[in-house]
């Protein structure tokens, strides 16, 4: 009945292009994107400060490292239910509502005198923001007409791709200057000024407000399967390769709980009349393949985005605020592409845009594999991240606008609360899947290496008689200096079984997005000039 009752709402509301908002569509797109800015730097600039809240409030670092999962936790769960919640709420009710949230479990983790208070206030933190970044997209989508919304989402996808860069980069300073509590005290100025502003200029269309006045049933089972499968899978992610995987009784428990709660939650909202996440929605064929490529792009995004400043800093000695200078020129660059890719999408269609994005940055990684090696100059780094982000602003923007291709107007808060749902998840998997495999490659790397190292190898006993004479002549005595030669090979050894980690790590990223290239072209053609209208 409830769907009948939805249905009839839905024929009778106006199409989104007969209505437009009161203010000027770029001024809302400016506030909207400003405050998923703040969200979802958020999500890395505390990465660097852990030590430092661990020394502070008394605790291990590994016990920190809850500061960083007690969010993306809470965050995950948040995601894929805020289209529900902003149907039934009002979706400005809940976005301000978000960025209220937001903001002052900001202040209060600034605050929090311990590690416990720290944990429950970014679990509060996570749950207001898990709803900014969905629904700062659906109201870009209903605020510009579909030809349009490829411009429109150039500017939110300047704030998913920049946020992550300079997060760690701006957490770093933040901490080194300042204390830890300023990550967090900085969102008070723009969490207010955005929340203003958002009451000023967003408004809800007309479809919006009486899809609210449905009443509508709460699905407190599926909210219990999702905060349960959603939340293990999360920790079981951030916690995995720490616990050495499914050697933990407790990884595998998680592993279990996650299968059983997630298989369950589909079924029961398959059949539910009422659900809170719109799995019907997969029936779209592009729908669905936007979700995998969506999930694709964070899984790669992240991963390159973690791997360079990782390489950079514990194998060529670059400090943090180095690094972050490397990763700037792909900053820049991709301020520069998203307007134009942007202006693109009104003249060719979104699908070899898609293409063209994953084939460039299947090349780039291959391109990693060749020139990563530990002689690699500042300059050299820093173009090299500028090839692995040149195929980034042609992905993010594209697969928006395939998400809401042949998708009524009614269902879009679902589509871009799933949509980031998905990408976020692939960010997480992207982390989780570059620490094990740096971790596992780095230990096959040595084994090998090592078997060819042994005290009958000519040319290993050359290398340490060259530097036993090296170190003799630098002061160290001869009775010493073969000790310190065996031990300058051995960290020599490290260093290259690591690097080939690094390599072997970027050419499985350089697989994955040679498949999402095959698979771009099997979605529907959209028509550029119609925005997300599906050509037949």
């Amino acid at each position: 009945m409830a769907d009948l009752n939805e249905a009839a709402v839905t024929a009778s509301a106006p199409a989104p292009e007969l209505w437009k908002p009161s203010f000027n569509p770029w001024a809302i797109a400016v506030v909207v994107a400003m405050a998923a800015f703040m969200e979802i730097l958020d999500t890395s600039i505390a990465n660097v400060a852990l030590p430092h809240i661990a020394g502070d409030l008394g605790a291990t670092n590994d016990e920190s490292t809850w500061v960083l999962t007690s969010y993306l936790v809470s965050n995950a769960i948040v995601l894929p239910i805020s289209g529900w919640l902003a149907s039934r709420f009002g979706r400005k009710r809940f976005f301000l509502l978000c960025i209220f949230l937001f903001t002052i479990s900001s202040m209060l983790c600034g605050a929090a005198p311990s590690l416990g208070m720290l944990i429950f206030f970014r679990i509060l933190q996570g749950a207001g923001g898990g709803g900014l970044q969905p629904m700062a997209q659906a109201i870009l989508a209903d605020t510009f007409p579909p030809h349009q919304r490829g411009l429109a989402f150039a500017v939110y996808g300047i704030t998913a791709v920049i946020a992550p860069t300079v997060g760690p980069t701006l957490g770093g300073w933040i901490t080194d200057n300042y204390t830890w509590r300023w990550i967090f005290y900085i969102n008070l100025p723009v969490g207010m000024l955005a929340m203003f502003l958002a009451y000023r200029v967003v408004e809800d269309p007309p479809y919006l407000q009486r899809l609210r006045a449905l009443a509508v049933r709460v699905d407190y089972i599926g909210i219990a399967l999702l905060s349960v499968g959603i939340g293990a899978l999360q920790v079981l992610l951030d916690k995995g390769q720490e616990d050495d995987w499914f050697g933990s009784h407790f990884i595998t428990t998680l592993a279990v709980i996650t299968i059983v709660g997630l298989t369950s939650l589909v079924i029961w909202e398959w059949r539910h009349k009422a659900p809170i996440i719109d799995i019907h929605l997969f029936k779209y064929f592009t729908f669905a393949s936007a979700n995998l490529m969506m999930f694709m792009l964070g899984l790669v995004f992240f991963s390159s985005l973690v791997m360079m400043p990782l390489f950079l800093q514990t194998l060529m000695g670059y400090t943090a605020q180095t690094s972050g200078l490397v990763l700037s020129a792909s900053g820049l660059l991709l301020l520069i592409e998203m307007p134009l890719v942007g202006q693109l999408t009104t003249k060719i269609a979104a699908k070899y845009m898609v293409a063209f994005g994953w084939f460039a940055l299947a090349v780039a990684m291959y391109y990693s594999t060749v020139q990563l090696d530990l002689l690699m100059s500042f300059r050299a780094a820093a173009w090299l991240r500028v090839a692995q982000s040149t195929g980034l602003g042609f992905l993010f923007v594209p697969i928006s606008l395939i998400a809401y291709a042949g998708v009524p107007v009614e269902r879009g808060n679902s589509v871009s609360g799933m949509v980031n749902f998905m990408r976020n998840i692939g960010s997480s998997v992207g982390t989780s899947m570059v620490t094990t495999l740096l971790a596992r490659r780095a230990q096959f790397h040595q084994s090998v290496l090592s078997y060819h190292t042994t005290s009958f190898d000519p040319a290993l006993q050359n290398q340490v008689a060259g530097l036993s004479r090296q170190l003799v002549h630098a002061g160290i005595s001869a009775a010493d200096a073969q000790t310190h030669a065996y031990g300058l090979l051995y960290q020599g050894m490290q260093l290259q079984s690591q690097t080939l980690a690094y390599i072997d790590t970027y050419m499985v990223l350089a697989v994955g997005a040679g498949i999402m290239f095959f698979l771009a072209f099997a979605v529907r053609k959209n028509d550029p000039s119609a925005g997300g209208a599906v050509m037949e």
